[in-house]
């Protein structure tokens, strides 16, 4: 990185104080339409339903992991780590772009508008292109976030159990959610990371916080990720979105909607659309948030009463009544609910499905299947969380809890 001419950049960020921008190329990504427009998605879609404050954004938290990926590449030079100034930028930009793929309300979205497409894949079309526009500056990133590069501690920087991600975001979700169970220690562990074998380890020193971070995690799932009002608000967007889809390919021309959202509710799009269209990414740059809200708004008043009433209720925060359980709810109540919600809103039989449904959950912890959290110890072994940990059994924290939730309209609460 050559900052020698390079004026640096600060940010003043509510939960680190002042950020700095490490070099000038990055800055220039920063600036980019494409990553500006995070400034417009909120980091945790329609969560500010239940808490209010938060409204923080995938802007936000990307500089917050880029911040700390800067740290943590510190910390590990300072051990005695080789990392060259390109391998540092190289792992920035993975950090910062790493959920450039996001559109509004992603997961919502993923589940109705795109099909067979994440944001992680749309986010490597993203850094392919901006690769292509600066000339090959993002070779070096692209390969780190692919886990195509050697030194693979740097990918797992970027994605892995303990990675710069999750620490900011469960940092600064519970900051701005005001739920004081997720704060973890990030300054501390990051100041205890290190590598072994190529591999990033935690210092025995900071197992008591990476303990703090699993529970923090799991804690933040329940509480805030999964919420059963952030579920039942979710999910009835997924039903808004599908309706609005399925008046649109049924030729309801009516249908209001900015440009780039009408691209892709007006079509059955994939990923193989966007290698087939490459234009379809640039369409897909301009979704933000207001495109999607807006669409809302107005179709409070369309004709059609099923995308009507949904979308009156999202508006005016009237909720589907959600229960949430160990095991899958009984079917014989599902159909009573359905055939008492159609003589309710007058719906024929199929039309109740927008209204009432039931599907499941789950919360991983620590999943041993993936890249371990390693620990190592004064003399130098490494061993995992789970044999590292006196607090933490690897019976408790790997087990998935699965819950089963049902949703229905309030009116017909019991």
């Amino acid at each position: 990185m050559n900052t020698s001419s390079f004026k640096r950049k600060i940010f003043n960020d509510p939960i680190y104080g002042f950020i700095t921008v490490p070099d000038e190329f990055i800055f220039e990504l920063l600036n980019h339409p494409w990553f500006q427009r995070l400034r417009r998605i909120k980091q945790l879609g329609l969560t500010n339903l239940v808490y209010p404050g938060a409204l923080h954004t995938r802007f936000h938290h990307a500089l917050g992991a880029m911040h700390l990926m800067t740290e943590a590449i510190e910390v590990l030079k300072m051990k005695g780590h080789t990392i060259t100034d390109e391998e540092a930028q190289g792992a920035t930009i993975a950090i910062l772009l790493h959920d450039i793929g996001h559109g509004p309300f992603s997961h919502a979205l993923e589940h109705s508008l795109v099909n067979r497409i994440s944001h992680e894949e749309i986010s490597e079309l993203f850094m392919a292109e901006l690769n292509l526009e600066f000339k090959g500056k993002l070779n070096l990133a692209i390969r780190i976030f692919r886990n195509d590069y050697k030194k693979k501690f740097l990918h797992q920087l970027v994605s892995s159990q303990l990675d710069v991600d999750r620490l900011d975001y469960l940092k600064r979700d519970s900051f701005f959610t005001g739920v004081s169970e997720g704060i973890v220690s990030s300054d501390r562990i990051i100041k205890m990371m290190n590598v072994v074998n190529d591999e990033l380890v935690v210092e025995q020193k900071g197992i008591y916080s990476v303990e703090k971070f699993i529970i923090a995690r799991r804690l933040m799932y329940w509480q805030v990720y999964l919420h059963k009002a952030v579920l039942s608000a979710e999910n009835l967007l997924v039903k808004i979105l599908r309706r609005a889809k399925e008046l649109s390919l049924k030729g309801k021309n009516d249908l209001f909607c900015t440009p780039a959202l009408g691209t892709f509710l007006f079509s059955k799009l994939t990923e193989k659309s966007f290698v087939q269209n490459p234009s379809l990414l640039s369409i897909f740059a301009e979704l933000d948030d207001n495109d999607v809200m807006a669409s809302i708004k107005v179709w409070t008043k369309h004709p059609d009463k099923i995308l009507s009433i949904l979308c009156k209720n999202l508006v005016n925060r009237n909720l589907y009544a959600i229960e949430l359980q160990k095991k899958p709810f009984v079917h014989k109540r599902i159909q009573d609910l359905k055939k008492r919600t159609q003589e309710l809103y007058s719906l024929n039989p199929g039309e109740a499905d927008y209204f009432v449904f039931s599907a499941n959950i789950s919360n991983d912890t620590y999943r041993p299947d993936k890249i371990r959290i390693k620990i190592m110890t004064k003399d130098g072994s490494v061993s995992d969380i789970s044999d590292a940990s006196d607090q933490l059994g690897i019976d408790m924290i790997s087990r998935t809890v699965r819950k089963y939730f049902l949703c229905y309209p309030k009116e017909l609460r019991e």
